[in-house]
């Protein structure tokens, strides 16, 4: 009987909600056997409101439980400080696979702590070689990881690829739509991807490849030798007691448990609505960056507030800290108004590995636009009721996440900054404590 894989991916805050990360083990090490591998394809460690805690090391309460076989590298995984990331996989049971991360200095990066480009397992009475790849564009998405080398990954896998002797080879692909660029390039039985929020299952050029989304809701278990995939949902899984149980121990100490408002009708948070237009938790962060600034727009990429829970009933401080689970300031920005036309055009239409083309990424307060999701277009930008002027400079307030990477809104520089404010997150609480949390839908953003 061929090996079979289970693959999960982008757990992120998922550490947050007990049950369900009780659960996710639960699934895991229910559908365990000795002809099965457990692998994980990034972003398993962060974000999140714990992970921001505990710089990603909860997670080792879920890998000590499950104890996957191997793991890839996710952007997520540089949330925290370098060393904390090595702590942690020196720390954890799997085997670690990046072929194409290096340090500061050229050498393989976290070798010393058991990284490998690539590793060979045994199981079912066949080898399985696994081969881990990063997206390249790690260092633009994550500041933490700006000083490391992310070399180009179908190059590198194909190399890593080349050195093994196995009877099934298997590429941890966090390159989200690069997959496919990726199976037309190298030899390998199967892709197991992350990064894209959405699931995927299809082949391509005889190339198995999938992706079971994210918030730890999907495992796909996969058979490589048929090439079938079954599709298991976590929310009908049994808890594990121990994971659950360390998660809310872990979250009563966060000492983020303080009640700071109360919802009356659910804010949803779910990835159509945070990517599909105008959202009510999108224009509360926008507003809370306004109103912390006094900045004419508030700027929130889309990507950078978190799926989850809907917000319902009493709100803590650490359900809103999940909202925006980023070390990132709020920096305003004097913005010529030919550079913010563009930002707020780009927004309609990116080229993103993590994104689907028909999302709308901009999340925005004192501004208002008209698009047209088909045509990946944007017909209208105002500010404060008129139309934007190109010769008239606009102060904005966004993360500084934003100014940093070049690929989101990259008319906006880090030579526009003027100012720099509190944590995002932190002005998000305060926000929420001084207006309460009541965001409607106003028209900031409407489809032609």
């Amino acid at each position: 009987m061929a090996p079979r894989l289970l693959h999960y991916s982008d757990v992120e805050n998922v550490y947050d909600a007990p049950e369900r990360v009780g659960r996710l083990a639960g699934l895991l090490t229910r559908r365990r056997d000795e002809q099965t591998l457990l692998a994980g394809t990034g972003d398993n460690t962060s974000p999140g409101v714990l992970s921001l805690v505990e710089d990603g090391q909860q997670a080792l309460d879920f890998f000590s439980a499950v104890e996957p076989d191997v793991e890839t590298f996710g952007n997520h995984e540089f949330d925290h400080s370098r060393e904390a990331l090595k702590r942690l996989v020196a720390e954890s049971p799997q085997t670690w696979v990046s072929a194409n991360i290096r340090d500061e200095d050229g050498s393989e990066f976290a070798a010393e702590e058991g990284v490998v480009p690539a590793t060979t397992l045994s199981v079912a009475d066949e080898t399985v070689g696994v081969v881990g790849v990063t997206t390249e564009r790690t260092a633009s998405l994550n500041p933490l990881a700006a000083d490391l080398d992310f070399s180009d990954p179908i190059e590198s896998a194909r190399d890593a690829l080349a050195g093994l002797d196995a009877d099934y080879t298997v590429v941890l692909s966090h390159l989200g739509r690069g997959d496919e660029e990726l199976a037309r390039a190298v030899d390998a039985d199967a892709i197991l991807g992350g990064h894209v929020p959405t699931e995927r299952e299809e082949f391509i050029e005889g190339t198995l490849l999938t992706r079971p989304g994210d918030g730890g809701s999907v495992v796909l278990e996969i058979d490589l030798g048929s090439g079938e995939v079954t599709r298991h949902t976590v929310a009908d899984a049994p808890v594990h007691d121990e994971v659950a149980d360390a998660m809310r121990d872990r979250l009563a100490e966060t000492g983020l448990n303080e009640i700071v408002g109360e919802v009356s009708e659910p804010i949803d948070r779910s990835e159509t609505t945070l990517f599909g237009g105008e959202c009510r938790l999108g224009n509360m962060v926008a507003d809370a960056y306004r109103w912390a600034t006094g900045a004419e727009v508030g700027l929130q990429n889309s990507g950078g507030v978190r799926t989850g829970d809907p917000l319902a009933g009493e709100v803590s401080a650490g359900d809103l800290v999940s909202v925006t689970p980023f070390e990132e300031r709020i920096a305003v920005a004097e913005v010529p108004g030919t550079e913010l036309r563009k930002a707020l055009a780009w927004a309609a239409g990116p080229d993103l590995g993590f994104a689907e083309p028909d999302w709308w990424h901009a999340q925005i307060s004192g501004a208002a636009v008209r698009w047209d999701p088909d045509a990946c277009e944007v017909q209208r930008v105002e500010v404060g009721g008129e139309p934007v002027e190109d010769d008239r400079t606009y102060s904005v307030a966004l993360s500084e996440y934003v100014l940093h990477t070049d690929d989101e809104f990259p008319s906006l520089r880090e030579d526009h900054r003027v100012s720099r404010g509190g944590i995002q997150y932190e002005v998000l609480v305060e926000y929420a404590r001084e207006t309460g949390i009541d965001p409607t839908l106003d028209g900031r953003v409407e489809e032609t």
